[in-house]
Parts: structure tokens; sequence; C-alpha cells
């Protein structure tokens, strides 16, 4: 890590990497977003030399910030990994007997539940982190799907929960009906055109009304399904990752299998790009 840190100090010097001295703590938040999705990626295929690379990336990127932050002088290396580590004892009672988090230790937990649980006492109690609604706990800047995973999560906590998959699984059914019916009802007031709800010439304030429910009830669906994900122990987040990377190399099989045949990519021609694009499914499989 001592290695990494000076290449880094180096990259930020006066004569070292014009794009490395030119960033800033929020210019590469997308560097160290995309760098995580890329370790996921790696860990999911379980591709062992990749899961290397790339978790050295995010280390990259992390020890890149935290340097930032070292040069302005607002903290240092040092402090981060103290703090982070005095953290992990005050947060593990039931592993460290000297953890100041002891006093909210009701017992020794038996299980993963019981942790979590002791683990939210010691951030409410301890460290000051107590709020109005434990949904407030979940940054507000979350993407919409993350941000939705994590609201679940916190509100089955304080037992707002189904109780079975079944039943979270029911609530996937209901809201897609309940978006086909507002679907079918805007469908009709547009003449099967939806593009045309908030427009200057095909608008109208009922259109648009049925619109905005449609969108309220395709909301409801998308929560639903990351609340059943989140039964199957499927994190919607890296789900939805994998899916797009799939996509990508599916339709990118397509355009190039099109491209070789002299097919033009019209509505026309679906037929041929289905026919590519299960190729490309049975390349994945063999």
């Amino acid at each position: 890590m001592h290695s990494l840190v000076d290449v880094i100090k180096i990259l930020r010097s006066e004569n070292g990497c014009p794009w490395d001295k030119d960033q800033t703590p929020m210019s590469v938040r997308r560097d160290l977003m995309e760098e995580v999705f890329e370790a996921l990626d790696a860990i999911t295929a379980d591709d062992k030399a990749h899961i290397r690379e790339e978790l050295g990336d995010v280390l990259f990127n992390v020890l890149l910030i935290v340097y930032m932050y070292e040069q302005k002088g607002e903290f240092s290396l040092e402090q981060v990994l103290a703090e982070v580590a005095e953290k992990l004892v005050r947060r593990h009672p039931h592993v460290f007997p000297e953890s100041s988090g002891k006093t909210e230790m009701e017992s020794r937990p038996a299980d993963t539940g019981e942790v979590l649980s002791q683990w939210d006492r010691i951030k409410e109690n301890l460290e000051g982190r107590k709020t109005d609604s434990v949904l407030d706990e979940v940054p507000a800047g979350f993407p919409p799907l993350l941000k939705a995973y994590k609201m679940l999560s916190k509100a089955s906590k304080r037992g707002f929960e189904w109780n079975s998959i079944e039943e979270a699984r029911n609530k996937v059914v209901e809201e897609l009906e309940e978006v086909d019916e507002a679907a079918s009802a805007a469908s009709k007031a547009s003449d099967g055109d939806f593009k045309k709800a908030f427009t200057v010439k095909g608008g109208s304030p009922a259109l648009n009304e049925m619109q905005l429910h449609l969108e309220e009830e395709v909301g409801d669906l998308f929560l639903a399904l990351v609340n059943y994900s989140r039964w199957l122990n499927v994190d919607p987040c890296v789900a939805l990752d994998r899916a797009n990377r799939k996509f990508y190399d599916r339709f990118s099989f397509v355009e190039k299998s099109m491209k070789q045949n002299s097919i033009p990519m019209t509505k026309d021609n679906c037929a041929d790009m289905i026919r590519f694009w299960n190729d490309a499914k049975n390349k994945e499989y063999r």
C-alpha cells in the first residue's frame, strides 16, 4: 500500500500526470463508482485474475481521493484507517471485549439479525446517528434503485415486512395488474400513443392525469419488484448491472452480424436481429 501511495503522490506532484493533477474528489466520483461495479462483476464471474485487478483499481481510486483531501490539509490516510478500525471495534463488542459498544450488547448475538440490531443501537445511542425516521439514514443522493433497496431493508429491520416470500411475489403480480389497468386507460385516451401526454398538440388535462397515474403505478411495480428481489437475496443493483452488460454484449453482436450480412437495422428486419440475438445467447452457453 505504501508503494501505491508513493505512486499517487508522484502522479499528483508538480511534475506528475496532467490528468491526475487536474482531478478533484468530485470529478473522480464516477471513476470510483465504475470501478466498484467492475469489481462486483469480476467477483460475480469468479475470475480471480480480474478480481485482483479490479480491486486494485478500487483501492487506487480510494487512496487517490484520500490523498486529495490530505493535500488540502483536511485529513490523512492514517486518520481514515484509524477511524474505521476504531468504528469496527466499537460496533463488534461481541468480538472485542474492550469495545465501547458493549453498553449496547444485551446478550451475545446468536445470528446475523441480532448482530445488525445491535449495530443499529450502537449507531443511534453511541454515535448520535438517531434520526426522526430510520429511512433518513439512506443518503438522499443514492440512485433510485439503490435507494429503494436500502429503504425497504431499513423498514424490514423495524418489522415492516411481508410474512412470506409468496406475499412479496403476490405484491409484484398485483402491482403489474394495476400497471396494466392504468396503461389500458391511458392507451385509449391517447389512441395508443403514450408520447402524446404532456405535449402541446396531443396532450390534454385528462390524458396528462392518466399518464401521471400510469407513472405512479410503474413506480409501485418497481418498488414491489425490488422488495421481492430482496426476499430472494438478490441485490437489484447488481442484477440490473449484469443485465445491462449482457444486453450490451448481445446487441453489439447483433449490430456486427447485421453489418456483416449487409442487412439494414430497421424494424422490417427485426426477425433477422432476433435470429442473431439468439445466436449470441447460444454462444454464451457453449
